[in-house]
C-alpha cells in the first residue's frame, strides 16, 4: 500500500464511529490482498508476502474485536477463519488463487457494515483529535492538500 493510501485511511480512521472503523478495516484488508495480487502478478515476492501478512493481520483484528454475547459474532468468527484460511494458503502455497474467494467474503461483509455504519450516529470514536478540513493549493507543477485545525490558537493574528 502506498503512503497516499495509507495516509487516507489514517485520516479517516481518525474521524470514524465504531461502525466506520469496521468499514476501514475491511477496505484496508481488501486493498492489501488487492496489493498483493499485483505483487504476484509483477513477480515481486517480498511485497506479495508483506500485503498478504498485512491482510492477515487485519483479520486477525476483526476476529480480536468481536463480542461473542451476541449470536452474529459466532457467523462473522467462522467467516474470518475461512478468510484467515484462504490468505494463509495463498501465502503457503505462492499462489493467489484462493484469495479470490477471501475477497469475495470480504466484500460481501464490507457492503453490509456499510449500511450499518450509515446508520451509527454515535460520532467519532477517538477523542482530542485534530478535526480535519481539507484544502487544495497549486504550486509549481503540483496540486498540495492541507489540513487545518479551526481549535489551533497559534495560527494566524491574535485579535
Amino acid at each position: 500500500m502506498d503512503k497516499e493510501a495509507i495516509r487516507a485511511f489514517t485520516a479517516r480512521i481518525t474521524q470514524a464511529s465504531r461502525s466506520e472503523l469496521v468499514v476501514i478495516l475491511y477496505e484496508i484488508t481488501l486493498a492489501k490482498i488487492e496489493e498483493a495480487i499485483k505483487a504476484f502478478n509483477e513477480n515481486n515476492p517480498d511485497i506479495y508476502e508483506k500485503e498478504l501478512k498485512g491482510a492477515q493481520k487485519c483479520v486477525s483484528e476483526l476476529m480480536a474485536c468481536l463480542d461473542f454475547r451476541y449470536k452474529i459474532s459466532y457467523n462473522l468468527m467462522s467467516l474470518y477463519i475461512y478468510v484467515s484460511k484462504q490468505i494463509i494458503s495463498a501465502l503457503m502455497k505462492r499462489d493467489p488463487i484462493t484469495l479470490q474467494y477471501a475477497k469475495s467474503v470480504m466484500q460481501k461483509l464490507l457492503t453490509g457494515f456499510e449500511e450499518v455504519s450509515k446508520n451509527d450516529n454515535s460520532g467519532p470514536l477517538m477523542k482530542n483529535t485534530q478535526q480535519l478540513y481539507a484544502g487544495l493549493t497549486y504550486g509549481k507543477g503540483t496540486l498540495n492538500e492541507t489540513y487545518i485545525n479551526p481549535n489551533n490558537k497559534s495560527r494566524g493574528f491574535i485579535a
